[in-house]
């Protein structure tokens, strides 16, 4: 499993010429990466004088944030599943009328569960970039810009995920399941761009107090 070997193997793996794991894993990477930080943030809160009006809000944080970690590195191995699977789905074999409808089929659906794992880990980012808006107002400010990479690397996992979105629905046969992937994806996009232009507004402030 991907998500249990040293970020060397992982980073190497990546490098390598096998095709996962690859964007897809270092999306979910990524979350995983802004969601530990953003619980950094959290707990560096929790319990600090002139903090006690958020103390509960913070540990409400570190522990959504903590839950979402573990999802996402189980997104690194899904994704490569679904990668595995949409491979072995167009090396079916297309002889008769029968093994082409089952190819059509098994591709079709390979192809959403390959799309669903990237919206599922754009949603986890966004949320991730929520918290991480959270922590850089309401947190430690001098982790505020730990906040800040968090928001950032969210937001670059979410960018990373509509991305795959958007490949994958090209090949979908069911225009209006891909045009609500689509949809959807785009709107996720939109409120994340929001969101980090808050965010880089917002550490600065962080940054002004003691």
């Amino acid at each position: 499993m991907f998500a249990e070997v040293s970020i060397q193997d992982f980073l190497s793996q990546v490098a390598s010429p096998d095709p996962v794991p690859a964007g897809g894993g270092i999306a979910a990477m990524n979350a995983a990466s802004a969601a530990a930080l953003i619980e950094m943030v959290a707990r560096l809160t929790i319990d600090r004088k002139g903090h006690e009006a958020v103390w509960n809000r913070m540990r409400e944080i570190a522990q959504e944030c903590a839950c979402l970690r573990a999802a996402l590195l189980a997104d690194i191995d899904r994704d490569a599943a679904a990668y595995r699977a949409v491979m072995a789905a167009y090396r079916l074999p297309k002889a008769t009328a029968v093994e082409r409808e089952n190819r059509a089929s098994t591709i079709e659906e390979a192809l959403r569960q390959a799309t669903r794992v990237p919206f599922d880990v754009a949603q986890r980012a966004l949320r991730l970039m929520n918290l991480a808006g959270e922590a850089i107002s309401s947190g430690n400010p001098h982790a505020a810009a730990d906040a800040a990479a968090g928001m950032h690397s969210a937001h670059a996992a979410l960018m990373t995920a509509v991305g795959n979105i958007r490949t994958n629905v090209r090949s979908i046969r069911d225009s209006s399941w891909a045009n609500r992937m689509r949809s959807d994806a785009e709107r996720m996009e939109k409120e994340a761009v929001a969101h980090a232009f808050s965010g880089t507004i917002g550490v600065s402030d962080a940054g002004n107090e003691s």
